[in-house]
């Protein structure tokens, strides 16, 4: 009896001591590494794995973190912030470029014979010709201001001028006629130089044609000299901007005095008496000076032209040759070309 409780108590004895040493072990596996409950290191994530243990240090032991031999792969990169505005920009005004500022301006013009021009009427041709705006055919270096004018001629320099005059003001610039455009006139095909300003003042009703009611005006002749009435009713529209009024002999006589009134052509009494309401920016007055024979029939001298084409408007609301000079010049920074002494008599 006693023998076999010694038998049970040894086999007791084998079977818990090796449990005991086997629960040690594993506990002490389970204890927290002290340099991680020190705070020291860094604690393993998935990004940064805790290093494999050194091969010299002994079995079980726990080696502190180390750096890895690859850099983790940054986390994808936020989007980069709109760009700030610089602290001078202002909005509402694009830089200024060719297509902004006064227009497609023709070259200023340089004439070696403007001292030959009545000292009147030598500044309106300098102003004009700063613009290059009294384009002559061929191209020449002498203006020759006492050379009549044609037709063809002026109605080239009325469009020109006009349209850069008010090259800021799209409303106020006559459209070219395309080369597509039906011709309004007999004798000037769109195979003609000049057709797009000419057909362009017929179809806005500038000048005379059958597209503004004169049915029996089929014809331009734009090689005969421009007279002195059809300059003032070409001219005058566009300074007004509106109707002509209407007009009587009476009224042409009382208001400018002149003793031919009654050769006047009807259609450009209109014109001629609402130029008398321009005063002293009238184009008969700036032209012609004091007068009291219009001789509406007399040919126009190319000065004669060009002081007229110096102003469009009314009385404080017009724009004259030498403002659009002056504009021109503080957008491009190009100084106006110096003039001759005799060219350069205040307006």
């Amino acid at each position: 009896m006693l023998r076999g409780q010694f038998i049970a108590i040894g086999l007791l004895i084998s079977i818990v001591l090796p449990l005991g040493a086997c629960s040690a072990d594993f506990q002490r596996r389970l204890a927290p590494d002290p340099a991680l409950v020190s705070g020291e290191g860094n604690e393993p994530t998935p990004d940064n794995p805790p290093a494999l243990p050194d091969a010299t240090e002994s079995p079980g032991a726990i080696a502190s973190p180390a750096s890895p031999s690859v850099t983790p792969e940054s986390p994808a990169a936020s989007p980069s912030p709109s760009p700030r505005p610089a602290a001078n920009w202002r909005p509402g005004r694009p830089s200024p470029t060719a297509s902004n500022l006064a227009g497609p301006s023709a070259s200023p013009q340089r004439f070696a014979d403007l001292s030959q021009a009545p000292a009147d009427l030598q500044p309106y041709i300098a102003d004009l010709a700063e613009l290059g705006v009294l384009q002559l055919t061929p191209a020449a270096a002498e203006f020759k201001p006492n050379q009549i004018i044609t037709r063809r001629e002026f109605a080239r320099w009325l469009m020109a001028a006009n349209n850069e005059i008010f090259a800021n003001q799209p409303a106020n610039k006559i459209r070219l006629a395309a080369p597509s455009e039906s011709p309004t006139f007999q004798d000037v095909p769109s195979s003609d130089p000049d057709f797009a300003a000419i057909q362009g003042l017929a179809s806005t009703g500038i000048v005379p044609s059958p597209l503004s009611g004169n049915s029996t005006v089929v014809t331009f002749r734009p090689d005969a000299p421009l007279t002195r009435e059809d300059l003032i009713l070409w001219k005058t529209p566009l300074d007004l901007r509106r109707s002509l009024p209407n007009a009587t002999l009476e009224a042409v006589q009382q208001t400018w005095g002149f003793q031919d009134a009654a050769s006047i052509d009807p259609r450009a009494q209109r014109a001629v008496l609402a130029d008398f309401q321009n005063a002293d920016l009238s184009n008969i007055r700036r032209a012609f000076g004091y007068t009291t024979l219009f001789q509406p029939k007399k040919p126009v001298t190319r000065a004669e032209a060009a002081a007229v084409l110096w102003f469009f408007g009314t009385q404080g609301n017009g724009l004259s040759a030498k403002e659009a000079g002056r504009r021109d010049t503080e957008q491009t920074g190009t100084p106006a070309a110096t003039l001759a002494p005799e060219q350069t008599k205040e307006q």
